[in-house]
This record gives structure tokens, C-alpha cells and sequence, in this order.
């Protein structure tokens, strides 16, 4: 695991399919694909006016969500901004998702835009010294799940944007997802004498000490097992303070990508970021065997979806 650098020429003509191929491995994997010159138009009076916002209450929403399924925005201090701030916002979020999707749709061609588009953000917030409870917090170590928005195995593609002029991005990351989940499983996960998913996605979160499955309408058991490893991990003392920690600074006018259901990361410092999320489908990926999914599906002995 580690950083995989992609210069502007890289990207200056025609990508062959065993480069997009190869990284589409590398970013399944666990790399971090980082782009020293963001590949993403951001126009100039687009990243002033982005600029100029700041949210009063850090407490009250993490970040700015834009929806673009819905052409919705979300988490806006409405007590700072007027009606009118707020649909330059929407604007301005609207065309920065489109932009990476058509990045990526270019730049990652072997999945054919097999994903499912999730939500944008824009992160105005100083991330160092943030007051959120403990299980929001950008600080501590986690893999990525989605409480309410389960992804049945899709997989969480995440692409930043650091849009602050001057200042780095100050990140952690931890050893990949399936070394840090076998420190917390024996090596057989708890037998499934009936074979059914349920009881396999229960005796897989008693084996990591995480309890018993709560039941959801919504979400499968792999969801309900990430959901409840997300947490773990930020409440988990002795795994914040003794695990590897491998430190990344994303400078001013950067992009990266990487998947974060798979790499343990933690946001240090920055502040002025963008965001965008998209869901790979399973059957989309180049390399499967390297998922969560299958990771957790081969230490339970049973399907999870």
C-alpha cells in the first residue's frame, strides 16, 4: 500500500487499457492515487467564492453534501447563508460532481461507469482540533461505511480535492483493511451450521468482538458488519494509539483518490476541500479478490450479500 503519483503529461493523451487497467489494481489494492495537479476544471471564481464560506456551527453537519441524483444540497448553516449563497453553492457542487465524473469515467475506463454516483462535499471546516463526538470524528483511524446508505458490496471510491491556496491536507492511513480485521478475528470465523447469511454475519462480528448484529431493513449483513467495524475501530483506545500510521500531505491544488472501505485513514489538519463518492459495483472490478467483501465473505465460509 502506498502513493501511486500521476503527472498532468500522463494524462495528456490517450490512456492505453493495461495503464487504466493497472491502476484500477493499484487503487483496489489499497494505493492511493495522487495527482500532483488536480485532472478536475475548478474555475477560478468557482474556488474564491468556496473560499469565502465558512460554517459557524462545526458541530451542527460534518460537511456541505450535494446529491446529485437528486440536484439536492444539504448541511448549509442557514443561519451565514442566504438563499442566494446557497444556490451558488448548489451550482458550483453540481458542476465540480460532473466534472469528476467525467474525469473518471475517462480516467478508469475498465469499470464502464459501473458505479453508482453518491454524494459530493465540499469541507469548509478546519479539520484540526474539530469539537464532534467521537464517532464523527475525521481524527481517528476508520474504514468508511454508510449508516444509511448501505452499498451491498459496491465498493467506496472517494476523489479529494485540497482547493485551500496554500496549506496541505494532512492525512494518516493504516495498514490495509484486511490486515487490520484479522487482528481482531481467529483464524475461523464462528461456524454456520444452517449456511444462512444472518447467522454468518453474526458469529463474524462476535469473532472481532464487536457483538451481535442488529438487525436493518436496509442494510445486508456485509453493511452491517462494516457499519459496525467503522465504529469499532474509532472507539477501539489501544488500536488508535498502537497501530501503524503511515503520514500523507496532500498540498494546495491536489486531487487523490483512493478506496476508503479499504484503507484505515484519518484527517488530520486542512481546511477547503472537495469531494466526490461513488459506489463500484462488484462485478466492475478488476481485482474482487482484494475487496472487503470478499475478504469478509472468505472468513465467514458464506455469502454476505
Amino acid at each position: 500500500m502506498g502513493l501511486v503519483t500521476i503527472s498532468r503529461d500522463e494524462l495528456s493523451g490517450p490512456i492505453a487499457d493495461v495503464q487504466a487497467r493497472s491502476w484500477c489494481a493499484q487503487l483496489e489494492a489499497g494505493d492511493i492515487l495522487y495527482f500532483p495537479e488536480t485532472p478536475v476544471r475548478l474555475r477560478r471564481e468557482d474556488l474564491a467564492f468556496l473560499l469565502g464560506q465558512q460554517q459557524t456551527d462545526s458541530s451542527l453537519h460534518k460537511n456541505i453534501a450535494y446529491k446529485p441524483n437528486s440536484d439536492k444540497l444539504s448541511g448549509v448553516d442557514r443561519t451565514t447563508a442566504d438563499a442566494a449563497t446557497v444556490a451558488r453553492l448548489q451550482e458550483i457542487m453540481r458542476a465540480y460532481s460532473k466534472h469528476v465524473v467525467q474525469f473518471l469515467t475517462k480516467f478508469l475506463s475498465p469499470y464502464q461507469a459501473r458505479w453508482r454516483l453518491d454524494y459530493a462535499s465540499f469541507r469548509p471546516q478546519e479539520e484540526e482540533g474539530r469539537d464532534l463526538s467521537l464517532r464523527k470524528r475525521n481524527d481517528l483511524l476508520h474504514t468508511d461505511a454508510f449508516p444509511t446508505r448501505p452499498t451491498y458490496g459496491a465498493r467506496i471510491l472517494r476523489f479529494f480535492n485540497n482547493i485551500h491556496p496554500t496549506r496541505t491536507r494532512d492525512w494518516v492511513v493504516g495498514d490495509p483493511f484486511a490486515t487490520v480485521v484479522k487482528q481482531f478475528a481467529p483464524e475461523q470465523i464462528a461456524p454456520v451450521p444452517d449456511n444462512t447469511v444472518s447467522r454468518a454475519a453474526k458469529g463474524l462480528g462476535r469473532a472481532v468482538g464487536l457483538g451481535a448484529a442488529i438487525p436493518s431493513i436496509k442494510r445486508s449483513p456485509y453493511d452491517d458488519f462494516m457499519m459496525r467495524f467503522h465504529n469499532f475501530l474509532k472507539e477501539n483506545a489501544r488500536f488508535q494509539a498502537e497501530c501503524a500510521k503511515h503520514p500523507w500531505q496532500f498540498p494546495a491544488g491536489s486531487s487523490w483518490m483512493v478506496y476508503t472501505d479499504t484503507v484505515p485513514h484519518a484527517v488530520l489538519a486542512g481546511q477547503y476541500a472537495l469531494e466526490q463518492t461513488l459506489l463500484v459495483e462488484p462485478d466492475a472490478l478488476v481485482a474482487p479478490e482484494t475487496s472487503p467483501l470478499k475478504v469478509l465473505e472468505e472468513m465467514a465460509g458464506t455469502a454476505l450479500v
